[in-house]
């Protein structure tokens, strides 16, 4: 037995054949794939293969990149193509959503265009208007002159997103800097699966909030007390600003997803929020 130990412990795996590797690191992860490559000349090959790395892409990648809007992908490997995927969002769906992957895990992600939101009185340019923003990767952005009630809304298949995985939708956003209406009540986001149960939380879109802010007032309002306080928004690098709407976990299948950002009880009035998109990712 300590034999058959020792045997194991100083087997060389170099005398596999690359087929036989290939099939062991694609079983790992793409990070991992990577950290394989300094193992050997024989792992390096096998790691960066494309058998390896086709079953890192998602079974659908060729059906979503036919969707495309961007300039066509020029690519020598599936690894390059996992890469640009990685790093370089492709519109898709007519410039109405983003897809790429997530670099770590290989799962699919979407950044959802303002005009592919459902925005109440959207189409009315006495409520919101649609700009073009040089800082925006899509060509519109809705911006909000001035609305009560205030509601925002998208569905989407969870067979767009990865099975078996977990999720954070987050709204990325600007306010002009005389925006007013959003602190008390602030909106209520809701995340979940039609027919199923809802995580609810109230969001924060402004992130200088004075220290005895209208929240701590939130008392005043009874209904509001079911849901959860979410954290500040953040500012990113790029100029805009993005705050967290909600968490879920995809289990798979063809069941629809619903993200919602809803005011509609005070009816106070609001004014000055720029909407760039919604975005449910890996966090």
């Amino acid at each position: 037995m300590e034999k058959e130990k020792e045997w194991a412990c100083n087997a060389d795996l170099s005398v596999l054949p690359e087929g036989c590797i290939s099939d062991i690191v694609s079983l790992t992860s793409p990070r991992d794939a990577c950290r394989t490559c300094a193992v050997s000349p024989m792992f390096r090959a096998a790691a960066e293969s494309d058998a390896v790395w086709d079953r890192f892409l998602p079974s659908d990648y060729k059906a979503i990149i036919a969707r495309s809007s961007s300039s066509p992908l020029n690519f020598s490997s599936k690894k390059q193509l996992y890469l640009t995927l990685s790093d370089n969002p492709i519109l898709i769906d007519d410039s109405k959503k983003c897809f790429f992957l997530d670099k770590l895990s290989g799962k699919k992600c979407y950044l959802i265009a303002a005009r592919d939101l459902s925005i109440c009185w959207g189409d009315d340019s006495r409520y919101w208007s649609w700009v073009s923003l040089p800082e925006s990767r899509f060509p519109e952005v809705a911006e909000l002159n001035l609305v009560c009630w205030f509601d925002i809304r998208v569905k989407m298949s969870t067979s767009m997103l990865s099975p078996k995985t977990s999720y954070t939708a987050y709204l990325v956003f600007k306010l002009r800097s005389r925006a007013y209406g959003f602190r008390n009540p602030p909106p209520a986001a809701s995340i979940g699966i039609t027919g199923g149960q809802f995580h609810k939380q109230l969001v924060c879109l402004e992130s200088d909030l004075p220290a005895e802010d209208p929240w701590s007032r939130l008392q005043d309002h009874i209904e509001l007390q079911q849901y959860e306080v979410a954290s500040r928004p953040k500012q990113r690098k790029d100029g805009w600003l993005e705050t967290e709407l909600g968490e879920f976990f995809n289990e798979g299948g063809e069941d629809e997803l619903q993200i919602s950002l809803m005011e509609v009880k005070a009816l106070t009035r609001k004014h000055g929020l720029i909407v760039d998109e919604i975005r449910p990712t890996m966090g």
